[in-house]
């Protein structure tokens, strides 16, 4: 990394105990995960980079499947060509965890891969979370995404997709 990365990471490190249990809602953003939020945020980079993908690609993915959902009002919808979305929001907003300005809408999206039989769930928070900072949580937290997985299940594509079949 180059130093002005460096330097970016160490002032997300320095707000990064807005992201420990006590210090937030529910449980936090981190889980059980005790790696430094650099290491957390670097292995996940890293993954990233192997699936050929981008932060970003990956959040207009989930943007792509919150936006199908609201189509719903809270019951799965169909989505081609083998997908099935839930996307229920809730009252009120929160805040980004690294101090951002902003709020981001409590939205809840289930998408089911019809064709894989498996599922993922996240929020506006996490899609912002990974597009803006390459975060998805630390181990352990209840909406910890796992990159591949997130690749996988939105069938977003890459050069080194692993095959789960």
């Amino acid at each position: 990394m180059t130093h002005g990365r460096d330097e970016e990471m160490k002032n997300k490190e320095e707000k990064f105990v807005r992201l420990k249990p006590a210090n937030t809602d529910l449980d936090g953003f981190l889980g059980s995960d005790q790696r430094p939020l650099t290491e957390i945020i670097r292995a996940d980079d890293e993954t990233v980079k192997k699936t050929g993908l981008t932060h970003q690609a990956i959040a207009e993915r989930m943007k792509f499947f919150r936006e199908a959902g609201k189509n719903g009002l809270g019951e799965f919808v169909k989505v081609a060509p083998h997908f099935e979305v839930s996307c229920e929001i809730a009252r009120g907003l929160l805040p980004c965890p690294f101090g951002e300005a902003g709020q981001h809408r409590k939205t809840i999206v289930i998408v089911r891969n019809l064709r894989l039989r498996k599922a993922i769930t996240f929020s506006d928070l996490n899609i912002h979370l990974i597009s803006a900072h390459g975060f998805y949580e630390g181990r352990g937290s209840p909406f910890r995404l796992e990159p591949v997985d997130l690749a996988q299940i939105l069938e977003i594509g890459g050069s080194d997709m692993p095959d789960y079949n």
